[in-house]
């Protein structure tokens, strides 16, 4: 009912407020992504790299790139969904797309796929290093807002980890930052339809803290890895006029990693950590020995 005859009209309109000269930001940040990340991992191990990206809803989509990477002749495939925090809903919806897709073939390449990074000192790094940046250009807020995408509570209850581990980065990224307790927030965003979700409510927060005399937030979303609708639009806009409607004085968005030089770093350092015993030459006699003796064999 309501939901299909008012999100898609929402949705359009949001749209034009976000759109660029090239497209979806989510897909120019992707294809930007991607590009960079093939060039880093390129640059290091040469062209027995190959880097696409695929859509999970849209185009492309996951069998054509699959089916296109193994017409290239790949046999040893690493995926890597780009969900820091591991969710059913988004990662564990992109393995079983995958799975569909490879189990309609008579030949499947060898696999590795990442579950998750929340945690990785790499990613954790470059969230840091990106507030960092940003503060010494525009200075420090009363609060800084950690908001990611919520899902419904049901999801937490039946043994999803996405809480604990949304929680678990902005602890991290907090102690790297030397944050004080009162200094930052974490909240969840993007809420739909009648059921409960993630707490706290990203938009009731901004709403709520002019009230208790915080008069100035940044707000950053490290679910995300490129930034899109609900970065650019919900958080840079809707949720910007709801807090200074309701008495606050200065709202900031963070943006997202997208293809920060610091985050191609850590997407590649998570590939790479996936990618061990893969890229050995054995072919090479210097590299087997090398790879002989990491693993304590006799030399």
């Amino acid at each position: 009912g309501i939901i299909l005859r008012l999100r898609p009209s929402r949705s359009a309109a949001a749209y034009r407020q976000i759109w660029t000269d090239r497209g979806s930001p989510l897909m120019v940040n992707t294809q930007d992504q991607a590009l960079a990340l093939r060039r880093h991992l390129q640059a290091r191990h040469g062209d027995r790299v190959l880097v696409e990206f695929a859509m999970r809803y849209g185009q492309p989509d996951i069998a054509s790139t699959v089916q296109g990477m193994l017409d290239r002749g790949v046999d040893k495939l690493v995926v890597l969904p780009l969900y820091p925090q591991y969710s059913g809903p988004t990662t564990g919806s992109t393995f079983d797309a995958l799975a569909a897709d490879l189990g309609r073939r008579r030949w499947v390449p060898q696999l590795r796929f990442v579950a998750q990074y929340h945690d990785h000192p790499a990613y954790i790094e470059a969230l840091a290093q990106s507030i960092l940046a940003y503060r010494k250009v525009h200075g420090s807020a009363d609060k800084l807002v950690f908001s990611y995408h919520g899902e419904p509570r049901r999801c937490l209850d039946l043994g999803d980890p996405y809480f604990c581990q949304c929680h678990k980065t902005t602890r991290l990224v907090v102690e790297h930052l030397g944050l004080a307790e009162d200094a930052y927030l974490t909240t969840f965003q993007s809420r739909f339809g009648k059921a409960e979700w993630l707490q706290p409510y990203t938009d009731a927060t901004l709403k709520s803290l002019p009230g208790s005399g915080v008069k100035s937030v940044q707000v950053i979303c490290p679910g995300f890895s490129a930034d899109c609708l609900e970065t650019l639009e919900e958080i840079g806009v809707e949720n910007r006029d709801y807090f200074l409607q309701a008495g606050g004085e200065r709202y900031e968005y963070i943006p997202c990693l997208n293809s920060d030089a610091e985050h191609i770093t850590a997407l590649a350092a998570v590939l790479e950590d996936n990618l061990q015993g893969w890229l050995e030459d054995r072919r090479n006699p210097d590299a087997t020995q090398a790879r002989a003796k990491a693993l304590g064999a006799a030399r």
